[in-house]
This record gives structure tokens, C-alpha cells and sequence, in this order.
């Protein structure tokens, strides 16, 4: 399979898999949502179109996000992925976050499957895209539209389970990944976003710790609908 890593936030070239990265923590955030039972994560763009889909479905959906690092005013839940180990408060989780939501919604106006990636479910997320066998595109979210460190590890990391032709920026991107003796290092070389994620950082960098492979099923309104 062609293998392609958008580094950028702004790269939009189009894949038949995309898999997006938002590592620290909107694609490790849905990951572990869905593990512990959440049935679906529906992603939003804006804050407004997260309430308003709250409103809509009452009782049944709680809604979490962040913008800049920080919980958003009005909503149940923030990013933390630790949060969501503890199980789930409604069968929904509204998410909207500061790129990772909006990446998924690109990939999602892009290409035919789309993927969620992270470290939490490595082995899975590649196991997945190989069985697609298909030109494939990995998307970074980045930070506010530009380059992120993390999320090109992240990307890096995957792109070495896969085989296949590599772009330049796939090579670049792997090359990357292996210039970090470990995840925890990996992670930590990103420079943007609030202090006070350590704990996050640390909850992201575990390799492995689940099987779930989040992916889109269809859009809901203005929201990407994710299942497990």
C-alpha cells in the first residue's frame, strides 16, 4: 500500500484510508472512551454545534472537549483520556477539541475509511489499515495549523508497522520516530499547549494498552459519528 503522512494541518491530500493523529489527546481521548464503554464519540468542529447536539439528545450524551489545553465553559467533560478509563456517563460523548475534531472532519470529507491512531492502540490501528490493504494517508492534527512534533512521532511510529511505498514526508516522519529512544520522549518533544498535561502525556505514551481501533461510520449533522 502507498503511504503517505500529512505533516501538516494544511496537507490535504486525499487517501482511500486516512488514519488521524491527535495523539496528545483527541484520538487517544476516543480510543479510550470507546474501550470503556462509551458506545460512540460523535466529533465537532465548533463549540456551538457540541451544545446543540447535547441539547438534542439529552440524558443520552454528555460533552467533553477542550480548546487551547483548557476545559471549555458549559461542557461535562474535558480531553483527559484518564478521565474517560473510569467508564462511561451516557451511551454518547460529544467531543470538540482544538485540532484533533477538526482533523477528523477533514479526513472524513477525504477519504472512504477513516481510522483513528495513537500509541494506546498501535499494533491495532496498523493491523487494521494492512487488513484494508489500500493507498493509505496518515493525518497529523498538528497544533492550530501548524507542524506538532508529537503527532509526527506518532505518525512515524505507524508508518514503520506498514509496508508499502513511503512519500517523502512518510519516510521523514519515520525517520523521525526513531530518533527517540522511547514514546514518553517522543511525546514530550512537543512545544506548544499549556503546562499541567504531564500526567496526560505520560497516559498517551503507553504502547499497546488497548485493541480498539475507533472509525467513522457516517456524519451526524455536522458531527463525525465514531464507533468501535
Amino acid at each position: 500500500m502507498p503511504v503517505h503522512v500529512a505533516l501538516l494541518p494544511t496537507d490535504e491530500a486525499s487517501a482511500s484510508i486516512g488514519v488521524v493523529v491527535d495523539v496528545v489527546r483527541a484520538t487517544s481521548t476516543i480510543a479510550q472512551a470507546l474501550a470503556s464503554g462509551y458506545e460512540r464519540v460523535l466529533c465537532c468542529r465548533e463549540i456551538d454545534e457540541a451544545l446543540a447536539l447535547r441539547a438534542e439528545l439529552g440524558s443520552d450524551a454528555v460533552v467533553g472537549g477542550e480548546r487551547n489545553g483548557t476545559v471549555v465553559e458549559g461542557f461535562d467533560l474535558g480531553a483527559s483520556p484518564a478521565a474517560f478509563a473510569r467508564g462511561p456517563l451516557a451511551p454518547t460523548l460529544i467531543l470538540s477539541t482544538t485540532n484533533g475534531t477538526t482533523a477528523i472532519l477533514g479526513a472524513a470529507a477525504r477519504c472512504a475509511t477513516v481510522l483513528l491512531g495513537s500509541l494506546l492502540n498501535l499494533d491495532a490501528v496498523v493491523a487494521a489499515a494492512e487488513a484494508l490493504g489500500d493507498d493509505l494517508a496518515v493525518y497529523c492534527a498538528g497544533y492550530k495549523g501548524s507542524f506538532a512534533l508529537d503527532d509526527a512521532y506518532c505518525a512515524g511510529r505507524i508508518v514503520s508497522g506498514l509496508v508499502g511505498p513511503r512519500s517523502d514526508a512518510a519516510q521523514a516522519a519515520e525517520l523521525l520516530a526513531r530518533s527517540f529512544p522511547g514514546p514518553l520522549e517522543g511525546l514530550n518533544a512537543r512545544t506548544y499547549g499549556p503546562a499541567g498535561l504531564e500526567d496526560d502525556i505520560a497516559f498517551c505514551a503507553r504502547e499497546n494498552a488497548l485493541r480498539t481501533v475507533p472509525r467513522l461510520t457516517r456524519m451526524v449533522g455536522p458531527a463525525a459519528e465514531i464507533v468501535a
